[in-house]
């Protein structure tokens, strides 16, 4: 896992630029602690910071191989789980090896396959090749978009990177946020391609983006098709048991510390069992890591999303598989702590506005990365499985738009009222929803003979699997990655994503419940109270005195009569947040006070050009 930096420029001299080159890539610093590199040519620069997983010293980047033609380099991040096989089946077509890392297997793949490679990769990955042969730089990213990856077209080539920061950093990037850019902040539609910065774009999960001198191409190379499922229950059933089983396996290879995130759920209670099964088969004791603020428990009340502390579940998930279990606590004072808001949005890069819950699960990750450098997480289940509320709520299903905002609730209710009326009137949101709505579902492709509910949730499901869920890979990623640590997704494999999407809802919901098939496919590692739980979402702290901090941030920003912000966020409706009683504030104000806060730090930060006029 690594963070990867780049730029392609056919009419300069890139050996000129070297200082540019090393600040692209020493803001991947955070994404790969444990070494550097850079690999220049004139028209061309790669930059590589790497966190080291497998091949501790041999898997150095950017990584080359000379031909008779040229050279052939590539910076990559990620993980390729069948690497092994990849590396006998090249083997056996003449291939030599100079170290054990899945670098050099990529590497190899590209000179036998070319960019027909991702035919052949299973896992996590976003890299570029520059070949030398043909003067071409090929970018490609993994099919589900679990590894981030950006680009940046120029006048005479283009600039690239893991995130945003890298290619920010670089002069020719400007640091204008435009109206669509502002539109998606806060529509929650997750347009594809997205980045928030004008004139950069997201390379979409399962394509590949080839640069030349004549300009840029792109290629989908996977994509969700529909396909008949003739399987019945049992063999569905038996089937998710089997890919689930050789996902966890195969994810758990590393030379490094490993360890499981666990919730309590039944997403991370089933990758947990699964993993404490094999660990326990090689002798070892599965590590697992859960976050808890302080009193949750004893003062828990149901709210609009969550009916039941998790704790509870942990335990009986814990003491059931054995693993050695450690809680992360944490205090409103750590969450309200300023250094970590803009810890969370230096590594996220957008003023996301989740508040407690990212700065929480940054802290988590920070926890975790002292400990172990891998972790496994169950996040994309509820996307795969059909698990959220709304996927059983009739009126968000049957809604005239996406589903998770038919269902209304404080993160994904609309934020128009916290904007100036300026630019709510300049944003229109409800036009530009409708619009990403509409040709989102004219992209599912439907199945024959189906009927109009199996087609409904057909396209329910995708919209979860191409838009949904990609906001929570990258938030995943980020967070991890921007304290060095790993996290994998098995439910992500393409396969195991393959082959639910196309069950029957019906298949889906045998039981009645959400997630039947991964219910029933995992119950021989799950404890009784986790099988029969019902759907809780990521935590979010209760406490009184988070509501009584973020006030006070507000009443400081609003000091500042002049400040940016308030280009974006009406200065009376921040006013009146601010001055209510603490202990009335809702759980959509709390939301509007994070957001502003967190667009506050990110003005403070970036100093962004807004063009939205």
């Amino acid at each position: 896992m690594c963070g990867i930096a780049g730029w392609v420029a056919y009419e300069s001299d890139l050996t000129q630029r070297q200082e540019v080159v090393d600040a692209m890539t020493e803001t991947m610093a955070c994404r790969g602690p444990d070494d550097r590199g850079t690999w220049v040519r004139r028209s061309v620069a790669l930059g590589h910071r790497r966190l080291a997983i497998i091949d501790l010293p041999g898997g150095r980047q950017p990584m080359s191989v000379r031909t008779p033609n040229g050279e052939v380099a590539m910076v990559y991040s990620g993980e390729a789980y069948n690497f092994t096989e990849l590396r006998e089946e090249l083997t056996k077509l003449g291939h030599r090896w100079e170290t054990d890392s899945d670098t050099e297997v990529v590497l190899h793949g590209y000179l036998e396959w070319g960019t027909e490679l991702v035919d052949h990769l299973n896992g996590m990955y976003a890299f570029a090749i520059w070949d030398e042969r043909d003067q071409k730089l090929v970018m490609i990213r993994d099919r589900m978009g679990i590894k981030p990856f950006y680009y940046y077209p120029t006048r005479d080539g283009v600039l690239f990177g893991s995130e945003p920061k890298a290619i920010l950093a670089n002069p020719l990037a400007r640091k204008v946020v435009d109206a669509d850019g502002l539109r998606e902040l806060f529509a929650f539609t997750k347009q594809p391609g997205w980045s928030l910065w004008k004139g950069m774009y997201e390379v979409l999960p399962g394509t590949v983006v080839t640069v030349t001198r004549d300009g840029i191409n792109t290629r989908t190379y996977w994509q969700l098709d529909a396909r008949p499922h003739t399987d019945d229950q049992e063999t569905t059933v038996g089937k998710v048991r089997e890919l689930m089983t050789d996902i966890v396996n195969r994810q758990l290879v590393a030379d490094v510390p490993r360890c499981v995130l666990l919730s309590g759920g039944l997403d991370s209670s089933a990758v947990t069992g699964l993993a404490a099964a094999r660990l326990s088969e090689q002798g070892e004791q599965l590590r697992t890591f859960s976050v808890d603020f302080y009193g949750q428990e004893e003062n828990f009340q149901p709210d609009e999303m969550r009916d039941t502390p998790d704790s509870p579940y942990i335990r009986d998930v814990s003491q059931l598989v054995g693993s050695a279990h450690k809680d992360v606590m944490l205090n409103p004072s750590e969450l309200s702590d300023v250094d970590v808001r803009r810890a969370v949005i230096r590594a996220r890069d957008i003023p996301a506005g989740l508040g407690d819950m990212d700065m929480s699960l940054y802290l988590l990750f920070k926890a975790i990365r002292a400990e172990s450098t891998v972790a496994l997480s169950g996040e994309s289940a509820d996307e795969v499985f059909g698990g959220y509320r709304w996927f059983h709520d009739e009126a968000a299903v049957n809604a005239d738009t996406f589903p998770w905002l038919a269902f209304r609730n404080s993160l994904t209710e609309r934020r128009e009222s916290m904007l100036t009326k300026r630019l709510d009137a300049t944003l229109d949101l409800d036009s530009y929803v409708a619009d990403q709505y509409r040709t989102a579902v004219a992209q599912v492709e439907g199945l024959d003979g189906e009927s109009a509910r199996e087609s409904r949730m057909r396209t329910i499901s995708n919209l979860h699997l191409t838009r949904f869920v990609r906001q929570l890979l990258d938030r995943k990623d980020r967070m991890s990655m921007a304290v060095g640590l790993e996290v994998r997704v098995p439910f992500c494999d393409h396969r195991l994503v393959e082959y639910v999407y196309n069950a029957p809802w019906s298949l889906k919901t045998f039981d009645n419940r959400e997630k039947s098939l991964l219910r029933h496919a995992t119950k021989h590692v799950l404890p009784a109270s986790v099988r029969d739980r019902v759907k809780s979402p990521y935590p979010s702290t209760q406490d009184p005195g988070y509501a009584v901090a973020l006030q006070s941030q507000a009443k400081e920003i609003l000091a500042e009569r002049d400040h940016p912000v308030f280009q974006v966020i009406d200065r009376d409706w921040l006013h009146r947040i601010g001055e209510v009683d603490s202990s009335t504030i809702d759980s959509r104000q709390r939301v509007g006070l994070d957001r502003s806060i967190d667009l506050y730090h990110w003005f403070e930060m970036y100093s962004p050009e807004l063009q939205v006029d």
